[in-house]
């Protein structure tokens, strides 16, 4: 049976995997399902340091920070998952499939970063993950995590 948590927050985020501003790119975990599933949310600002960038006059979140805030919130979910066990382990990409970028994230979208468990074995853990604004999905991808010790 999956154990349902409550919404993890920027502070928890923050005591579960080493990402700090610019590059923490979740801003909370809702409908939290423990070794199973969990939805990230990115609230998009016109504040964003990519934005500078990419695209002057233009701006679009580039849809590879996007596959890794979908990373950041199954690394969230992987880390409040193992419990007190987590501590001293990260959680490092390892590869990254089937990505598709569909259509522009730009300043003023909240984005749903929705990350399930595909299968595990060991220290490996593969998820799909989704990126919706309202019912539009925006992007997608397939990612393969490894846990280790730091």
């Amino acid at each position: 049976m999956t154990e349902n948590a409550p919404d993890i927050l920027i502070n928890e985020i923050m005591d579960l995997i080493p990402h700090r501003i610019p590059m923490l790119l979740i801003d909370k975990l809702t409908d939290v399902k423990l070794g199973e599933s969990a939805t990230g949310i990115k609230n998009v600002t016109m504040n964003e340091w990519f934005f500078q960038g990419h695209f002057p006059g233009h701006p679009v979140m580039p849809g590879v920070l996007i596959v890794e805030a979908m990373a950041q919130a199954a690394g969230v979910l992987v880390m409040k998952s193992m419990g007190d066990n987590s501590s001293d382990k990260l959680v490092y990409f390892m590869s990254i499939e089937e990505a598709k970028f569909r259509k522009p994230v730009v300043p003023g979208d909240t984005l749903k970063l929705k990350v399930s468990l595909l299968k595990s074995r060991g220290n490996i853990w593969k998820f799909r993950g989704e990126a919706w604004v309202g019912d539009v999905m925006t992007d997608e991808a397939i990612f393969t995590a490894m846990i280790a010790s730091k």
